[in-house]
């Protein structure tokens, strides 16, 4: 298979990179880097990103069903079976029925969990410095917004 190739690079991933990828493949190495500094501010609390993203759901509209939790934090129906698992287990989150339908358990966050939360928020304040301290003073923000814009296209 022969395709026109112009006469530009092919798609690297290193800074200056101008081929089509090259959005795509740097915010791929910023979420790598980003989530690996946030994993280090998680570490020391018993908890993974996987399951700090489960309680950012359950705090912003409280009890959640299973199946919303999984679209919500990306995940399929056994990795979200098997976080909730590991938050029950941790007192950070427990399930209960939903009224009307006997089938459906309804995730809840705890006290505990709640102040997990909290406590994640002063555990990452100088990691999310530590990650943007290369950018200049206003640029955090802009980078911020512009993100935003790309994540929810049309507004939030």
């Amino acid at each position: 298979m022969t395709a026109d190739v112009p006469d530009t690079p092919r798609a690297t991933d290193r800074p200056g990179d101008t081929s089509p990828f090259a959005l795509g493949l740097l915010l791929r190495q910023a979420h790598w880097r980003a989530g690996t500094v946030m994993a280090e501010a998680l570490r020391p609390l018993g908890i993974e990103l996987r399951h700090f993203a489960v309680l950012i759901v359950l705090m912003n509209r409280g009890p959640t069903v299973q199946r919303d939790l999984a679209a919500a934090t990306g995940s399929d129906k056994a990795g979200i079976m098997r976080v909730v698992d590991d938050l029950e287990r941790k007192g950070l989150a427990v399930r209960k029925a939903v009224p009307g339908d006997r089938r459906v358990r309804a995730v809840e966050i705890t006290p505990q969990g709640v102040e997990l939360f909290d406590a994640a928020h002063v555990a990452a304040e100088p990691q999310a410095e530590r990650l943007v301290a290369d950018l200049e003073p206003g640029e955090a923000e802009q980078l911020k917004e512009l993100l935003t814009r790309i994540a929810y296209p049309g507004g939030t």
